[in-house]
Parts: C-alpha cells; sequence; structure tokens
C-alpha cells in the first residue's frame, strides 16, 4: 500500500506539474523564476531553457523543444526507469547501487559540463 501511495504522488506531482507548463507561457510570464545565473553572466547554464523546452514538448512542438534544451529533451526518457528504480530500491538493492556509484555520478558531471560549454561556446 505504502508503495501504491507513493506512485500516486508522483504521478500527480508529475501532472500538476505538467498542466502548469502547459497553460503558462514561460517566456511570456513575469511570474515564472529566471535563470540566476543566466541573468548575472550571460551565459547559459546546463538547465536554460528547461522551462521552454518542457511547454513546446507539451505542445507537441519538439523543433523548439529541442532548440531550448536538446540534451534535457534527449534525457526525459531516462527518468521513466529512474524513478521506477528510486521507488524501488529495496528490491533491486544491487541495481540501484550500480547506478549511484561514483563512476556514474562522474560520468554524468562530464557529460553535464561539456554540454554546459559546448552551448556557450558553439549554440550561443
Amino acid at each position: 500500500m505504502k508503495r501504491r501511495n507513493a506512485y500516486i504522488l508522483v504521478g500527480v506531482a508529475v501532472a500538476a506539474v505538467c498542466a502548469v507548463y502547459f497553460a503558462v507561457d514561460p517566456a511570456a510570464s513575469r511570474f515564472v523564476p529566471k535563470c540566476l545565473f543566466h541573468q548575472l553572466t550571460g551565459w547559459q547554464c546546463p538547465g536554460c531553457g528547461s522551462q521552454r523546452m518542457l511547454h513546446a514538448l507539451l505542445h507537441g512542438d519538439i523543433a523548439a523543444a529541442w532548440h531550448h534544451n536538446a540534451v534535457l529533451l534527449l534525457l526525459l526518457p531516462l527518468l521513466a526507469p529512474l524513478l521506477w528504480l528510486e521507488l524501488n530500491r529495496t528490491r533491486h538493492p544491487r541495481l540501484y547501487m550500480r547506478v549511484h556509484s561514483v563512476s556514474v555520478a562522474l560520468t554524468a558531471v562530464s557529460l553535464l559540463v561539456a554540454w554546459w560549454i559546448f552551448r556557450n561556446i558553439f549554440l550561443s
């Protein structure tokens, strides 16, 4: 019963976030938070454009979503298996430990930094 409640809670939270981003255009709204790093430096952080990407994706505009944040768009399909693993970590502890290992974390951070540099040098 506990696991089922967790799935329901996650589903409701995801649906609520999607409803807000479907209804509100982050590029036109004054109430949606802006990236502080971009405002201070003029550079894009790895997450810049993620709100606009989600809004475009929810409206079916994949090209615009790709333009706003391509890496996040590519990583979205990984969220479901990672969420499943998080909710089932006691059932699959070895898999959980492999995914949450130092080597996976270092690889993820390295790819994130590479994307950060690439988007500011070649896509700006």
